[in-house]
């Protein structure tokens, strides 16, 4: 290489700097997640809605009689965390329980031909979603990142 090529590419200081992403802010809680259920993120988004903040066994209660997919998913990841909640501290009830925090984020899509008349093709949108749920004892101080709040 020339002289003059090696002064073109420039120093580790001339190149643009990546942007740091802040740190997602974790709160206290026993927590259970799913990736990649496969169903849209905006038809589960419509039943987390009625859920959140909510006590867990009225959450139970009222998973059990919609007749939605999403609400069975959503069952079986609100009952894990229970579940977990239960299993690391031997002196919380069902009663003292409620859904702190849910997130329904979008997952990948898979894309699919979907074949139609006269030798088209249009494209099937296979959407998935990543369900996450933290639950936590009713009354409870604020812990966010290990200090109190």
């Amino acid at each position: 290489m020339s002289d003059a090529a090696k002064t073109d590419q420039g120093t580790a200081a001339d190149r643009p700097q990546r942007r740091q992403r802040s740190p997602r802010v974790r709160t206290s809680g026993y927590r259970a997640n799913v990736p990649f259920q496969m169903l849209s993120a905006t038809k589960i988004r419509r039943i987390a809605d009625n859920v959140r903040k909510k006590p867990y066994v009225e959450v139970i209660a009222l998973l059990d009689v919609l007749p939605h997919k999403g609400a069975r998913l959503l069952k079986k990841v609100i009952q894990s965390a229970a579940a977990n909640a239960l299993a690391q501290n031997k002196n919380l009830d069902e009663q003292m329980l409620y859904v702190k925090e849910l997130l329904i984020d979008v997952g990948p899509t898979m894309k699919r031909m979907w074949t139609r008349g006269r030798g088209r093709a249009d494209r099937l949108l296979k959407r998935s979603c990543h369900i996450s749920v933290v639950v936590d004892e009713i009354g409870a101080k604020e812990v966010v990142n290990g200090s109190e709040g």
